[in-house]
């Protein structure tokens, strides 16, 4: 059964642009779910829709559990398993971690589109927001922030 609910009829239209800059410490996943909570809360925004964008071609973004940290640990590895470095690609002027972080960033995406409730992202009781370095080495990465809503 499909349930269909107006939450801002009538409301004026509004956006905010955020940016948030990440110190990755190499390869691994960096929770980004306060620090985008807090700006969600900050715009005044209440209700509307969250993209959050990576601008890089090394490092995405996903929605994943965040109380195990086994399930991260986990999904590294089948990143390993599905990208691995030493498969003998023609791109590796940038080192045998760079084809293997492209190609993990094509599996899992740069761009997320979250759910904005009572100005507060709207995520499962076990999802939390990541960036997810796939290099080996530390980077500042940097992800924009848009929100419309009412």
């Amino acid at each position: 059964m499909l349930s269909v609910e107006t939450l801002t009829e009538g409301s004026v239209t509004q956006q905010a642009m955020g940016r948030l800059m990440v110190q990755t410490q190499g390869q691994g996943f960096t929770e980004l779910t306060e620090p985008v909570a807090r700006w969600v809360l900050g715009t005044g925004i209440t209700h509307g829709v969250l993209t959050v964008f990576c601008r890089h071609t090394s490092a995405s973004l996903l929605i994943q559990e965040n109380a195990d940290p086994d399930v991260r640990r986990d999904l590294l590895t089948a990143f390993e398993r599905l990208a691995p470095r030493n498969a003998g690609y023609v791109h590796s002027t940038e080192g045998p971690d760079d084809m293997p972080a492209h190609i993990r960033t094509v599996l899992s995406g740069i761009s997320l589109t979250i759910p904005v409730t009572e100005g507060q992202m709207v995520l499962g009781t076990w999802q939390g927001l990541f960036l997810v370095e796939h290099r080996d080495i530390p980077h500042q990465r940097d992800i924009l922030l848009h929100l419309l809503g009412a």
